[in-house]
């Protein structure tokens, strides 16, 4: 049974493969490979302006508070950030998902960035 305390080294590998592209915001060269992949916002996102979606863009690259609750699995796959807007805090939140070369279904081997594209999306709580 997995235990995210102490993930291996396939479980690690993803970890930093998706933080990489996470920070990046789309496709980067990590460790001299390759970390493809698409960025997609909802269009609630959208609909609250250009500043907001420049700093929640800004907040889902900084994140780094992974936690047990968080991140069950250790993959760094999912997060929840809060910024300022309208003189209000708002929740948003961010998904990775690890699909084939096609983007058709889910990665054979997603510890291997040849054979897997990254899905970051970048969604209001409401969308998720």
């Amino acid at each position: 049974m997995f235990d995210p305390r102490f993930p291996d080294e396939r479980t690690e590998r993803i970890a930093t493969q998706n933080d990489a592209f996470r920070r990046a915001l789309g496709t980067t060269v990590f460790k001299g490979e390759e970390i493809d992949g698409r960025v997609l916002v909802t269009r609630s996102v959208l609909a609250m302006g250009s500043q907001f979606l420049a700093d929640v863009t800004q907040a889902v690259k900084d994140f780094d508070t992974f936690t047990d609750d968080n991140d069950p699995m250790a993959e760094h796959d999912f997060g929840i950030v809060e910024v300022s807007h309208a003189g209000l805090r708002q929740k948003a939140c961010w998904t990775i998902d690890l699909d084939d070369e096609d983007f058709a279904l889910g990665s054979a081997c997603p510890e291997d960035p040849r054979q897997t594209r990254r899905v970051l999306t970048i969604m209001l709580p409401e969308d998720y």
